[in-house]
């Protein structure tokens, strides 16, 4: 099994990006930022939040702003 098989969970806060037509990322507390895809449907600007996926090591967005990370779940936290 390779590493970028591993299933991973991270915490941050979800930020709305608008550019190259609209993308939503999730800032981590230790400053890293990903790029969402796969399961979010529900995600909010500004909402704190707990995903489960995995990082998409062969994907490349158009957003640019840090590594493709496929939501598997998501919880919001309060």
């Amino acid at each position: 099994m390779l590493a970028s098989d591993l299933m991973s969970k991270i915490v941050g806060t979800v930020k709305r990006n608008d550019l190259a037509g609209g993308h939503w990322t999730l800032e981590t507390e230790s400053g890293e930022t990903y790029q969402l895809a796969g399961k979010i449907a529900g995600l909010r600007d500004g909402m704190r939040a707990s995903v489960e996926g995995k990082v998409a090591k062969d994907v490349m967005g158009i957003g640019m702003t840090g590594p493709t990370f496929t939501v598997e779940s998501l919880t919001e936290l309060k």
